[in-house]
């Protein structure tokens, strides 16, 4: 057995996959509120990469009976990772990654301007057709939950369908182990996506106050099946999911067409291409029951099913097949985890620090990427060995070159 078992007074147990991997103590914390909520079916799943998050922490899986928790799944609806094998080699790469990078970076919106100063670059300006032909099978679904939802009519959408983001949201070139090249990214539902979830997760703290009910956190607030914006939510969440999906899949076919117009080699990709969403919420069968299962920072992990598991932008990337464990709803973490808040990671590290730990990595090395230094994660190989019951690894991939938002 590779978990330990919490018991919560009043509540469900928690199971932990933690086994060598520091948890913070407001994690704990965290855990215990979510699995005193009456909703909540069976126990509560944390992953080895568990931390504080808003409500819920980031690296658990909670389910639910007949109702979800919308700060459970979070604000960054669908987020997740994308990984396709080509048949490139480490060989066929340039001695000099800087062009690369570069072209990349041109190639896909990233990071984000304030309105103060002129255009956002994390937006398109234009959407190229690729863009549009995508926005299309997501347009009508989108105007009708505009009808129901007026606000959510003024968000960023169309313009960051196949943008990056910011924070932790990356564009990576690995190599495995054979020596063969791949390219992973990391990304969500952009601004609509975060819309959704903010103006969703106050209607539910309102239904919250609404029906008086006694919450151990005012963000743990949730809809149950019959309440006047469930119907809508699931509607909202599940649309959020499908752009995020199609967010990374444009992405992904605009980095490979930019790789190929700086590598004269010709190449196959998407082999073994793997699109996992890490932040979502489905209905599941599990120990005989249906419920909604939410994984906030976890990936599905079904027996023979693919997924993908990044290390910091300095530290080895996982791809993985899950082994179908009941106990952790048939789930794995979605990464190695925050050790430390972004505002303590500016503050503890310099520059040179952030230099040091990703030699040999071609990628930003300036004071705004500090907070997404390697040693402001948790260690993955300690993550990997929490969860050995959870998955097994197919490949290991390094870095080479990484895009931050």
């Amino acid at each position: 057995m590779n978990y330990k078992t919490q018991e919560v007074a009043g509540g469900v147990p928690v199971k932990m996959w933690t086994n060598g991997v520091p948890v913070e103590p407001e994690a704990m914390q965290q855990l215990s509120n979510t699995a005193r909520l009456p909703v909540v079916f069976k126990h509560v799943a944390a992953m080895p990469d568990v931390h504080l998050g808003i409500g819920a922490t980031v690296g658990s899986v909670v389910p639910t009976i007949k109702a979800i928790i919308p700060a459970a799944v979070g604000v960054d609806i669908g987020c997740g990772m994308m990984a396709a094998k080509t048949t490139l080699r480490a060989e066929d790469l340039p001695d000099n990654l800087g062009p690369l990078r570069s072209a990349i970076e041109r190639a896909v919106p990233h990071g984000f301007s304030p309105r103060n100063r002129g255009r956002d670059h994390g937006a398109w300006e234009n959407p190229p057709d690729r863009v549009d032909q995508a926005w299309s099978t997501l347009a009508d679904e989108f105007d009708a939950l505009c009808e129901l939802h007026p606000r959510l009519k003024q968000t960023n959408n169309r313009k960051h369908l196949g943008t990056l983001g910011t924070g932790n949201h990356f564009i990576e070139v690995c190599l495995d182990e054979a020596g063969f090249v791949w390219f992973m990214l990391h990304s969500g539902s952009r601004g609509v996506g975060n819309a959704i979830g903010t103006h969703f997760i106050e209607l539910a703290k309102k239904d919250a106050e609404r029906n008086q009910r006694n919450l151990p956190d005012k963000d743990l607030a949730y809809f149950e099946e019959g309440a006047q914006y469930f119907g809508d939510y699931v509607r909202a969440v599940s649309w959020a999911q499908k752009f995020a999906m199609r967010n990374r899949e444009v992405m992904m076919a605009n980095l490979i067409a930019v790789v190929r117009q700086v590598i004269p080699k010709p190449f196959e990709s998407h082999v073994e291409a793997v699109n996992c969403h890490h932040n979502y919420v489905q209905k599941e069968h599990h120990f005989g029951e249906d419920v909604f299962v939410t994984r906030k920072g976890a990936v599905s992990a079904k027996r023979g099913q693919l997924g993908i598991i990044p290390g910091s932008m300095g530290a080895r990337s996982y791809i993985v097949r899950g082994l179908g464990n009941p106990e952790s709803f048939e789930s794995c973490s979605h990464g190695a985890g925050r050790v430390m808040s972004r505002t303590k990671a500016k503050k503890m590290f310099t520059v040179q620090d952030h230099i040091k730990a990703t030699e040999g990595v071609e990628c930003r090395k300036d004071a705004d990427v500090i907070d997404e230094i390697p040693m402001a994660y948790k260690d993955i190989d300690a993550v990997m060995e929490a969860q050995k019951d959870l998955v097994e690894v197919v490949h290991t991939l390094k870095q080479v070159v990484c895009v931050k938002g």
